[in-house]
């Protein structure tokens, strides 16, 4: 069952809804979702809202300049960003989904760093 939830980064700036089951997160081994620590929960921009923080978003990007990833400018969190994989979509790092219980997440692996040979693993992948 598909339920609201509210989120953010660690100082409050940013604030987001997201609607998930938030039974399932994607644990990807590339080099930035490594270092940043991100719990991939990819839904469809129907199913994100930025409630606050816009202009305190920073934008980084990188390789093929398609993914928007967004971060806190005040606190440096990153809570969410464009995904290569769905740039009609959301992906929200689930480690800033408020009063998640992360230990009844499954949690599927993904090979991010090898991308290419990957992707269309991911569920709803497209082109």
């Amino acid at each position: 069952m598909s339920t609201w939830r509210e989120g953010g980064c660690h100082c409050g700036a940013v604030r987001f809804r997201v609607r998930s089951n938030f039974k399932r997160a994607t644990l990807c081994n590339c080099s930035i979702c490594v270092k940043k620590g991100f719990l991939h929960l990819i839904v469809p921009q129907s199913e994100f809202e930025l409630l606050s923080g816009a202009s305190c978003l920073s934008l980084y990007t990188f390789n093929t300049q398609t993914a928007k990833h967004y971060f806190c400018k005040v606190c440096g969190v990153a809570p969410y960003y464009i995904p290569r994989s769905h740039p009609d979509g959301f992906d929200v790092n689930l480690r800033c989904v408020d009063d998640v219980d992360l230990s009844s997440v499954e949690m599927e692996r993904f090979d991010g760093q090898n991308w290419e040979k990957n992707i269309d693993q991911i569920e709803g992948y497209h082109q």
